[in-house]
């Protein structure tokens, strides 16, 4: 890359440090490529839910180190928590240099109050019994991505184009898709209760930006996506806010997940 991109706030969320699907070194050369003067975590950074020692490779913690790296050369970073780590809730409001905690965040973007939270406080599933289920749930799409890749890796070498079958079941499934658009609605009507003018979340690894209105007014509804999938992140600049996809081209080196996760495997059976 060549010149850093300055972005007055870049918003990323759902990276899921410590799985397979994870796309570690394709978000590492996004951060590399870009001078935020905040960057906002907002939550599931870490997967804590599905966090083994056996499973932390180096470019996972490439991006963490990256991430403590902006924040020494003046950005501030702010870490939401969502949960997948919610473990970290217990210190919220921490403060240590540029880095900071929080469970939500309040900011004004040129006079515009902007709502900032991750979003897992409107799925009962992250509660109580249900919460097994849901890490159970998280295992299993956990494998989904895995087999995905494989099958991906296949299809390269066939010649044949990638496809993202994980995504396609969850598009497909009807309770699915319902579930998103209460959670986007629910997450907008509040918003505008609030007098917010936008309201971002992260947790349901739906790239958004479109504005909800009823009988009460209007909000920008926005989602930052996921570094699992959709590889997204939003940025606001210039009083505009856009959402960033992440595209191989841009970048002079990048593995692809398949070959990834091919090369921890085999490093594995061998190790």
């Amino acid at each position: 890359m060549n010149r850093k991109r300055k972005i007055p706030l870049v918003v990323i969320s759902d990276i899921h440090l410590g799985t397979y699907g994870c796309h570690a070194k394709e978000l590492l050369q996004y951060l590399k490529s870009i001078q935020p003067k905040t960057l906002v975590l907002n939550g599931d950074i870490i997967d804590m839910w599905s966090f083994t020692k056996s499973y932390f490779p180096a470019s996972h913690m490439n991006v963490l180190r990256q991430i403590i790296k902006m924040s020494n050369q003046g950005t501030r970073v702010i870490y939401i928590t969502g949960n997948h780590d919610e473990a970290l809730r217990k210190y919220s409001d921490f403060i240590l240099g540029n880095f900071e905690l929080a469970d939500k965040l309040i900011l004004d973007l040129d006079g515009k109050k902007t709502w900032i939270f991750h979003g897992d406080v409107f799925d009962s599933s992250t509660k109580g019994y249900a919460k097994i289920l849901a890490k159970l749930g998280g295992k299993g799409y956990d494998l989904l991505i895995l087999i995905n890749s494989l099958i991906n890796w296949l299809l390269v070498l066939l010649g044949k184009e990638k496809r993202s079958y994980s995504k396609m079941i969850k598009d497909s499934v009807k309770k699915a898709v319902s579930f998103v658009s209460n959670f986007e609605t629910t997450a907008a009507e509040i918003a505008i209760q609030k007098k917010y003018s936008y309201v971002i979340c992260g947790h349901i690894h739906k790239p958004q930006m479109k504005e909800v209105q009823n009988e009460h007014g209007k909000v920008m509804y926005l989602n930052s996506g996921d570094w699992v999938e959709n590889l997204t992140a939003l940025e606001y600049k210039k009083e505009k806010w856009s959402l960033y996809h992440y595209k191989a081209e841009h970048y002079k080196e990048h593995d692809t997940l398949e070959e990834k996760i091919v090369h921890d495997i085999v490093n594995k059976i061998l190790s």
